[in-house]
C-alpha cells in the first residue's frame, strides 16, 4: 500500500513544510503556503529512470578528473528563424532544456510551432492545451514549409517519454509545463509539486539523452513565470517574450542562459500568417513624420550585440493640479525622477511646475542608460517648445552632477547612425579616447555637460 503524505509547499520558491504558516519561512512571503497530497508508493527513483532508458541496468556515475574529461565537439542545431538562433546564443545546444515564458495571447505557440514546422529536424509537438486539429488550424494558418513535425495530445509524462522514444526527434516542444502530470504525484496538474517534478523529468531526460526540449510556461498576474522559482533554476535557458496586444512588435529577451550571453534581444512583428523576423529594427522604431516636432529625440541604444536607433517622445506641459504627474512608457519612472532632478537641479528648468509624460515609441522597453542624453534632450525641446533636426541622434549617460558619462560600444553606435543616414550624433567627451572620427561618414559632437547641449541646440 502506497503511503499517504500531506505537506504545505510554498507556491512562491517551492519550500515545503509539514504544517500551514501564515509566512514562508524561506522566502518570507506571506499566504503563499498551500495544501498538497503526496504519495510514497514502492516505485523508486531507479525505477522512474527506466521510463525513458532502455537499459535495465542504470550506470552510475563516477567521480570522473577534471584533465581527464574530454569535451565533446557537438555543434549546435542551428534554427530556420535566426533571431531565435541569437537569443539563444548561436543555435539550441543538444540536450538543452529551454522555457519560455509570456502573457496570454503573445505568441509563445506561435512561436514554436512555425520554429517547428520549418526546422530542418525531427520535431515533437507536445500539447496539452489543445486538440490536433486545433493546431493543424494554426498551422494551417500560418502557412510555412511543413518539415518533419509530429503532434502529440499528452498530459502524462510516463506516456510522453515512451512516445518520445519511438519517434527519436531532436527537439521536443511542450506546451505547456503547467499541464503535464507525473503519475508518481497525486496533485492537480499546474501544482508546484506537479511543476516541480515534471521540470525535473524533463532535465534528466535531455541531459540523458542529448535530445533538446523547450517548455512553455505561463505567468502569474505579477509578470513572473508561474510556479516556484525552482523551475528557472532547473532549466538551462529561460526567454521572455514580451509586447503589448495593441502593438505589432514582440520582444524575445534572455533572462537566463547558461550557453550564450543574457544581453541578447530578438524581434517580430505579429502578421496574419504567423511571426515574421524584424532583421532591421531601427527602421521600424523610429517614426515618419513629414515635419519637425518638438519633445522628440532619436537615441542610440544597445541591445546584446546589436545597436537599435529608437525614439524618445516627452511632453512636457503645465500641471493642472497641484502635484505635478510623471508617467513613463517603457523606461524606468525613478530613472525619470532622477532626470528631472538634475535637470532642475543643475540646468535651472522648471520641471517641478509641469507635468511630464515620456514614452519609448513602438512599445519597447530599454534599459540602457546610454538613452539618458535622447531623453534629456526630448524633455528640454518639449519644455522649449523647439524641435530637434531628424538628422541628430544622441548617446550618452546623465550623472547626478550634470556631465554626461561615456556608454560602452559606442563605435558600434555610431555605425549603426552613419548606415541610417544621421548626419551629426552627440556623444561624451569621454569616449573619444582611441576614437577616430574620419572613419565615419558622421559628424560627432562631444559634450561635457547638459549646459552644452542646451547651447548647441536650443540657442
Amino acid at each position: 500500500m502506497a503511503k499517504v503524505k500531506k505537506v504545505f509547499v510554498c507556491t512562491n520558491c517551492g519550500a515545503t513544510s509539514p504544517k500551514w504558516e501564515g509566512k514562508c519561512s524561506s522566502c518570507g512571503e506571506w499566504n503563499t503556503l498551500q495544501e498538497e497530497v503526496l504519495v510514497k508508493g514502492s516505485s523508486s527513483k531507479q525505477e522512474k529512470r527506466k521510463t525513458w532508458t532502455s537499459n535495465d541496468e542504470v550506470q552510475l556515475n563516477k567521480p570522473v578528473a577534471l584533465p581527464d574529461i574530454i569535451a565533446g565537439d557537438t555543434p549546435r542545431l542551428a534554427l530556420p528563424d535566426q533571431e531565435l538562433n541569437r537569443v539563444l546564443g548561436g543555435g539550441v545546444v543538444p540536450g538543452s532544456l529551454v522555457l519560455v515564458g509570456g502573457q496570454p495571447g503573445i505568441g509563445k505557440s506561435t512561436l514554436l510551432l512555425q520554429t517547428a514546422m520549418q526546422a530542418q529536424a525531427k520535431v515533437l509537438y507536445i500539447s496539452g492545451e489543445e486538440s490536433k486539429e486545433q493546431i493543424k488550424m494554426r498551422a494551417d494558418r500560418i502557412d510555412n514549409h511543413q518539415s518533419e513535425c509530429y503532434i502529440l495530445t499528452e498530459t502524462n509524462t510516463a506516456k510522453i517519454f515512451k512516445h518520445i522514444q519511438n519517434v527519436a526527434p531532436d527537439i521536443v516542444i511542450v506546451d505547456s509545463i503547467q499541464t503535464l502530470s507525473s503519475p508518481h504525484i497525486d496533485s492537480m496538474p499546474g501544482s508546484v509539486s506537479q511543476v516541480r517534478d515534471c521540470a525535473g523529468e524533463l532535465q534528466r531526460f535531455a541531459k540523458e539523452t542529448h535530445i533538446s526540449i523547450f517548455i512553455i510556461g505561463h505567468i502569474n498576474k505579477e509578470g513572473s513565470i508561474a510556479g516556484p522559482k525552482l523551475l528557472e533554476h532547473i532549466v538551462d535557458a529561460v526567454l521572455q517574450f514580451e509586447g503589448d496586444q495593441h502593438y505589432t512588435y514582440r520582444i524575445l529577451r534572455t533572462i537566463k542562459n547558461r550557453f550564450g550571453s543574457t544581453d541578447e534581444m530578438g524581434i517580430y512583428e505579429m502578421q496574419a500568417n504567423g511571426l515574421r523576423e524584424v532583421a532591421n529594427p531601427s527602421e521600424l522604431l523610429l517614426s515618419q513624420k513629414d515635419e519637425d516636432l518638438s519633445g522628440s529625440g532619436i537615441a542610440a541604444t544597445i541591445e546584446g550585440m546589436r545597436p537599435i536607433l529608437i525614439e524618445t517622445q516627452a511632453l512636457v506641459s503645465t500641471a493642472v493640479y497641484g502635484t505635478p504627474q510623471r508617467s513613463a512608457t517603457g523606461f524606468d519612472l525613478r530613472r525619470l525622477s532622477m532626470l528631472l532632478a538634475v535637470l532642475e537641479k543643475r540646468g535651472g528648468f522648471p520641471f517641478a511646475q509641469n507635468d511630464v509624460f515620456l514614452n519609448i515609441a513602438g512599445g519597447i522597453r530599454v534599459d540602457d542608460p546610454a538613452i539618458d542624453l535622447a531623453i534629456v534632450s526630448a524633455l528640454i525641446s518639449s519644455l522649449e517648445d523647439v524641435s530637434i533636426p531628424n538628422n541628430i541622434c544622441f548617446a550618452g549617460e546623465v550623472g547626478l552632477s550634470g556631465e554626461i558619462r561615456a556608454v560602452n560600444r559606442v563605435e558600434r553606435r555610431i555605425q549603426e547612425a552613419a548606415r541610417l543616414g544621421f548626419d551629426q550624433i552627440f556623444i561624451s567627451k569621454y569616449n573619444t579616447k582611441g576614437l577616430d572620427p574620419d572613419r565615419y561618414d558622421i559628424k560627432i559632437v562631444t559634450l561635457g555637460k547638459i549646459d552644452e547641449l542646451y547651447k548647441l541646440l536650443f540657442e
